[in-house]
């Protein structure tokens, strides 16, 4: 519990102090009986006023340099969540900054490894020459291919004629070699009619061979 002394006294500045002393000469002062006890008095009590007004203009002077002082401090705070909010959007839009610096580096590196591939191939007029080139020969295998095709359709053609021709010799051979077989069985039946049989039946038979 509080001194109740310091709720007369303030901060303890001996206020409570001149107070007493102040009702104390208020009280002689009252009764003094001469006129020079009562002068003296007098003095002291504007002595102990003074003090005590100067006291108040002292204690007022702190309390309104307190009030400035926390008038200061609001503003100082204010200040300082200004400059931590302005820290927070700058340390993100830093962060921004840095994925953005992150992203270009990851490009140029991209296009660092493609400009070293592009540089291993020829340029696009040496391509289109290249390709200029190729197609001519491309058609020129492809007529190449054509005319091997229509010579090997052709051989294809031949191969079958002669394959038919071989067999037709083959046939005709075949047949050249029963038809001597057939003159000497027909000469034996000429030579040795059946029994029963006329000679005069084949005496037509030679006239029309003969003819």
């Amino acid at each position: 519990m509080r001194d109740p002394r310091l709720l007369i006294d303030g901060d303890g500045a001996g206020d409570d102090r001149r107070i007493n002393l102040l009702v104390k000469s208020f009280l002689k002062w009252c009764g003094s009986g001469s006129q020079e006890e009562g002068h003296s008095q007098y003095q002291r009590m504007l002595s102990t006023l003074w003090q005590c007004e100067f006291s108040m203009g002292k204690t007022l002077l702190v309390y309104n340099m307190n009030l400035k002082e926390m008038e200061n401090y609001e503003k100082i705070y204010k200040e300082i969540e200004c400059n931590i909010a302005g820290a927070h959007e700058k340390i993100a839009e830093c962060k921004k900054q840095i994925l953005q610096a992150k992203q270009i580096r990851k490009n140029r590196q991209e296009y660092d490894a493609l400009a070293k591939v592009i540089e291993q191939h020829p340029d696009r007029h040496e391509t289109l020459k290249k390709l200029e080139s190729l197609g001519k020969e491309l058609e020129r295998l492809s007529h190449i291919k054509e005319s091997v095709e229509d010579k090997l359709e052709l051989r294809r053609k031949q191969f079958h004629a002669l394959l038919s021709n071989i067999q037709e010799l083959q046939q005709t051979l075949e047949n050249d070699e029963k038809l001597p077989e057939t003159e000497a069985h027909r000469t034996s039946v000429e030579a040795d009619p059946k029994p029963g049989t006329s000679s005069s039946l084949f005496i037509p038979e030679t006239t029309e061979t003969a003819t």
